[in-house]
Order: C-alpha cells, then structure tokens, then sequence
C-alpha cells in the first residue's frame, strides 16, 4: 500500500479513470481491457467498484488504487462505500485508498456520512478518500481527516442536483482548492480534455474522469442526441 505523499506526488495534474461496471462492461474480459488501455493510455491512477475487481487490477498494474464498493441510500441514491466490512475488503484487496460518500444524507443505518466517517478514520490507518457534494461537506471531510477530497457528488444530492450534466462544478473546485491544504480531485461531469484542463486551472490537484472514457453506451448516445438536435434545429 502506498504512502499518502507517493500518492500525492504521482496523481498530481494527471488523470484518474474510473473504471465502473455499465453494460458490457460488467464482462470481467471487458472491464479488463479498460483497465489496460486506460494504463497504456497514461492515467495516473484508477477508480475500481468492488474487493473483486480492485483484487484482479491489482495483479494488472501498480498504478494507485481508490477503491469504493456500491450501496444504496432509502430512496434508491447510490451510496458509495455503505459498511465498514466493505472498506476493509476494499484495503484487503489492494487499494491504495478508499473512497467514501462523506455527504450530510443519511445512511440506511441512522448515521449521516460525517459520522461514518469519523469512525472509519479511528479505525483504519489507510488513505481515505471523501466524496462530497458541496463546499461544506469538503471542508468537514477535511477537518475530520480525509486525505483527498473529491467533487464527486457535486449535482447527485437534494441540495445540489442539476440539469447540467455536462459542465463540471467549477465553482466548488475553486472554493476548496483555495481553501484546503489537502489535494481536491475534481471528478463529475467531465466529458472533454478541455473541460479537465479547465478543472486543474481552477485548482483541482487530479481530475478523475469516468464514463467519457470508459462507457461506450453513454458516449454513443451523447453524440446521437446532439446530431438529432442539430437536425432538428436545420428543420426549425
């Protein structure tokens, strides 16, 4: 397992794929080959879901690892990270870090993600890795000992959700970036190198991109919609 500087200094201004399961995908064959191009490709990390996975990518390459594993909030939300079995599987299997929803939502157990935070830091020595919706939850994440905090969430909660899953949350990078010590990865709505480019000039020390890279359905339908709108418009 790395140490938290090692981690700090190879993830710095480069990318982090996050490999998700979708569709195909969900092919032990396929997610392995993401996971391979991604490394030919020069990220400086990856972002695996589940033990299993992050165990088979281990054996695949000594890139850092941010391990998360899925869960599910009462009304249906992804949860990322619910039990603390799950970050020590997580450990266990390989990763470098483990990534945990530190949002105000509460969890299917009565706690919110701060305190199930505050747990998982009295209990495991590893990098902890806090995805957060807005300013305040990533300012608390830090002060209750997150060692990256992530914009992840930003745009997925009650008090943050948007039409606008195309343009990243450039604001909450900034705010955090200016006003955390510890490295702010920006990940969330990224679609584009310019839009990633763009999120590092706002202060963001690594940008995590998912599903521009590795979710051909999604990225086939993007450029469908659009070529149906512009055809719609020619017809206007």
């Amino acid at each position: 397992m790395m140490k938290r500087q090692n981690i700090h200094e190879i993830i710095r201004q480069g990318v982090i794929v996050s490999c998700h399961a979708d569709d195909g995908m969900r092919d032990e064959a396929i997610f392995a080959y993401f996971v391979q191009a991604a490394v030919a490709g020069g990220a400086v990390a990856l972002r695996i879901e589940g033990a299993e996975r992050v165990r088979n990518t281990r054996s695949q390459t000594e890139l850092p690892i941010i391990g998360f594993a899925e869960g599910c909030y009462a009304d249906g939300a992804m949860l990322i990270t619910p039990t603390m079995d799950a970050i020590d599987a997580l450990f266990a299997a390989g990763a470098d870090a483990v990534a945990v929803d530190v949002t105000k939502r509460k969890r299917p157990d009565g706690t919110d993600g701060f305190i199930f935070f505050e747990q998982a830091r009295k209990r495991f020595t590893g990098l902890l890795w806090a995805d957060v919706a807005n300013f305040r939850e990533g300012i608390r994440a830090a002060e209750i000992g997150a060692d990256f905090i992530a914009t992840t969430l930003s745009g997925h909660t009650p008090g943050t959700a948007t039409y606008d899953y195309r343009t990243p949350d450039y604001v909450l990078i900034r705010e955090l970036s200016h006003s955390l010590t510890i490295p702010v990865i920006a990940e969330g709505r990224i679609w584009t190198p310019e839009a990633a480019v763009e999120a590092l000039r706002a202060g963001a020390h690594a940008v995590v991109v998912g599903s521009a890279i590795t979710r051909p359905r999604i990225i086939t339908t993007t450029f469908v919609e659009a070529l149906k709108e512009q055809a719609e418009t020619h017809r206007g």
